[in-house]
């Protein structure tokens, strides 16, 4: 029963209270759905389009590009301006690759660079000219080296809320380290001191001390560093995993895409596709090149379509989907796989780069163009599974028809930033947050299953992966 207030309020005090209403923040900007057509920066080898010519700053990312009609030049921009030496080659994929692409948006002095084609969208703004100091050589002092590793931090990683102390307590340790003239061994000790127990494998400390190449990193979940102290370590461990799915999949296995792919049938009418990494399915060593992309891309379209011809042939009503061995890869591949359990497109996730000020940008999961399965999908997850791995769980947790089994994801989701240090030294971090089209992000506590499961237990690292693959089959049977 409705009953009315002992005391009514004036009529016009009601009137008053229904015209005040909670302020709207402002929507942010999303530059993507009003930039031109994607365009090579670079459409020959011997000249830069003259559009794109000048120079840009990044909104978020830190960087400076300065385009002219030979090529671009990179400044690393922050506290300070640089170009950082790159004697030594690239020391990672990231670091490897430049931007080869760019959207022109309205009046010309914005636009979106990209990496790869539909890679993350990198927004720049036009600049009259270099800021000053941008073309000076770089101190390269240990407390240069520093301050530059600090103002790094502080400004692009997003995640110290979910992997505390934050960067005030962080940076207390690296600045109660620090003196004028520490060696280089001692700069490196206290770099890694400000990393310590940061929980993301995304994020790294790489370079060379004294002749030896080091590498600072954490995050490795547990069973990754259980296998690597293990008799054999992780080769032997994954060789005998390849050797028994091989094994359990019998006449049916395929063993493909330079070893990153193993499918088959699990059992009658259960499909199985293994996918270790998202990329490497070729021997090309031009990697971020266009050639390099339709060539990864083509190999793992023609290993799907041979795998889901062979499923519709068999008449598989559900597919096993392991994850459980993914250590991540390119984006691109992360999307088509859940493209190939659909016949609608549909929003996988969202990712924002810190203080870019852009709103999220939806990823778009779009159907495969080969054969599909629209049937019940299982994906078999571990705390092995990160990255692109991750990235490819989440947006299949979009479609309804898709149930996680196993262990907790790993947690780490962002396409790591890769920044030069004044010495030469490589930072990644993780900048993007990375998220469920609904917001909620997952990362550091990783996406966990909807059925829990045991995938590589201590005392069998080996039989207890299959054992789980074959729990999972009896689930998909309803045995």
């Amino acid at each position: 029963m409705i009953t009315a207030p002992k005391t009514a309020a004036p009529l016009a005090a009601l009137a008053l209270s229904a015209c005040v209403a909670t302020p709207v923040p402002p929507a942010l900007p999303q530059p993507w759905l009003e930039a031109g057509p994607l365009q090579e920066i670079q459409p020959d080898a011997g000249s830069t389009d003259p559009a794109v010519r000048g120079v840009w700053r990044s909104r978020g990312y830190g960087r400076l590009l300065q385009i002219d009609e030979s090529g671009i030049t990179r400044f690393e921009i922050g506290d300070s301006c640089y170009t950082p030496p790159r004697g030594d080659g690239a020391q990672s994929e990231m670091d490897s690759v430049s931007y080869r692409f760019f959207r022109m948006l309205p009046g010309n002095d914005s636009a979106i660079f990209q990496l790869l084609r539909g890679d993350t969208n990198v927004v720049f703004d036009r600049l009259e000219a270099l800021p000053d100091g941008c073309t000076d050589s770089p101190a390269e002092d240990s407390i240069a080296v520093a301050d530059a590793f600090l103002n790094t931090f502080e400004r692009h990683y997003a995640f110290f809320d979910r992997r505390p102390p934050g960067h005030a307590e962080r940076a207390q340790r690296l600045e109660a380290a620090m003196r004028p003239d520490m060696s280089e061994a001692e700069l490196w000790d206290a770099l890694a001191l400000y990393m310590d127990v940061l929980s993301d494998s995304h994020t790294k400390l790489i370079g060379e001390v004294d002749g030896e190449r080091r590498r600072v990193q954490d995050g490795q979940g547990e069973t990754l560093p259980r296998m690597r102290s293990a008799e054999g370590g992780e080769t032997a461990w994954l060789i005998g995993l390849i050797e028994q799915t091989v094994a359990g999949l019998g006449d049916t296995a395929h063993h493909t895409g330079r070893d990153r792919i193993v499918w088959g049938l699990a059992a009658d009418g259960v499909g199985y596709v293994q996918v270790f990494q998202m990329g490497g399915f070729t021997d090309r060593e031009d990697f971020g090149s266009d050639a390099w992309a339709e060539a990864e891309m083509a190999e793992f379209n023609r290993i799907m379509d041979e795998a889901f011809t062979a499923f519709a042939e068999a008449g598989v009503e559900a597919v096993i989907v392991d994850l459980s061995n993914n250590r991540g890869g390119w984006d691109r591949v992360a999307k088509a796989l859940p493209g190939r359990f659909t016949d609608n497109a549909y929003t996988g996730f969202t990712t924002q780069a810190r203080g870019s000020g852009l709103a999220p940008f939806p990823h778009r999961i779009e159907p495969a163009d080969g054969p599909r399965f629209t049937g019940p999908v299982y994906v078999l997850t571990s705390d092995v599974t990160v990255s692109g791995g991750e990235l490819a769980t989440l947006a299949l947790r979009q479609n309804p028809r898709v149930t996680q089994v196993g262990q907790v994801t790993r947690g780490a989701f962002s396409t790591p930033l890769a920044k030069r240090l004044p010495n030469g030294w490589l930072v990644e971090l993780s900048n993007e947050v990375f998220a469920a089209p609904d917001g909620t992000v997952y990362e550091e506590q990783g996406l966990a299953p909807d059925i829990e499961m045991e995938v590589y237990p201590a005392d069998d690292p080996v039989g207890g992966h299959w054992r789980a693959v074959m729990d999972v089959v009896a689930l998909a049977r309803g045995d």
